[in-house]
């Protein structure tokens, strides 16, 4: 990146530092610093619009529906994260592939199942072997995002389910005897305050997902634990940049990354939970009453 990184060999410290935290390995690890904000900020809506669906389909009046809410989150929750993450990804990769086979492929006359492999014509390979290099990053990227919401969605789910139950049945009573239709009674009551009992759940959900983003490392996406562990390494003679096993140091700094991470989300979850509760008959709305100005 800069002028005097020709030789490596012959720089100062600082310049030798200056040049190879700017090599395009580290580039990458700066990226992938991004792919994981990007995850959490995409997988934490989906997650959160999973648990909601997952919370009405659990206090459904249809048995079907209510049945189908209580497998999805009594069989996320009762299995480890991890196999869901190696699970989904595959699930879907292979199930679109066997799709697109059918459709795209009708003459072929061969099994798709050989053995232990899964063999579908070129044409529905997803992505194609021709496509760019970032399509198949965003495939990847993709995948592991449906992984996360599935699974953190289950546990919104019933973080959610126990914020409704948690509002006063005489506040729900009192709106149905003004007037007020199911559905109205849902928008205009339950809805609103039941997040004041949901945000604490959802908090530490947020902190658990802040903390499983280095499982993409075992979905095959560079992230940062990887590029720490690959960079960190020793490098030798056959490297511009050679030095000792610095590994200490690159998971010293992915530490720091996630430290700062959860405190400024906590600050954030802090301030949004003395918002939440004004003008609320909780504990934490009691105490702000009672406070002085």
């Amino acid at each position: 990146m800069f002028s005097f990184c020709a030789d490596p060999s012959v720089l100062p410290d600082w310049q030798w530092m200056a040049c190879y935290l700017t090599t395009g390995s580290h580039f990458a690890l700066y990226r992938s610093v991004l792919v994981v904000l990007l995850l959490l900020a995409l997988a934490a809506p989906l997650a959160l619009g999973m648990g909601f669906l997952g919370a009405l389909a659990v206090r459904s009046g249809n048995a079907a529906l209510r049945g189908v809410g209580t497998v999805y989150v009594s069989m996320v929750r009762g299995i480890p994260d991890v196999i869901f993450f190696l699970f989904v990804p595959f699930a879907i990769d292979q199930g679109v592939e066997f799709l697109r086979h059918k459709i795209l492929c009708p003459d072929w006359d061969q099994p798709i199942r050989q053995g232990n492999d899964f063999i579908v014509c070129q044409a529905a390979k997803m992505p194609l072997a021709s496509d760019p290099a970032w399509m198949h990053d965003v495939w990847g990227f993709t995948l592991a995002l449906i992984a996360f919401a599935l699974v953190f969605g289950a546990f919104a789910a019933n973080t959610l389910n126990g914020a409704m139950n948690a509002v006063p049945r005489a506040q729900l009573e009192t709106a149905e005897a003004y007037g007020m239709t199911q559905g109205q009674t849902f928008r205009r009551v339950l809805l609103p305050q039941m997040w004041v009992y949901a945000l604490p759940g959802l908090s530490n959900l947020w902190m658990i997902l802040t903390k499983a983003t280095p499982l993409l490392f075992l979905l095959g996406i560079q992230d940062v634990v990887f590029w720490a562990r690959e960079l960190g390494g020793q490098k030798t003679g056959h490297y511009a940049y050679t030095h000792p096993d610095w590994r200490v140091w690159y998971f010293l700094g992915v530490l720091a990354f996630y430290l700062t991470l959860t405190w400024v989300s906590q600050k954030v979850f802090d301030r949004l939970m003395v918002r939440l509760n004004h003008g609320q008959a909780t504990a934490g709305g009691e105490a702000l009453r009672k406070a002085p100005a």
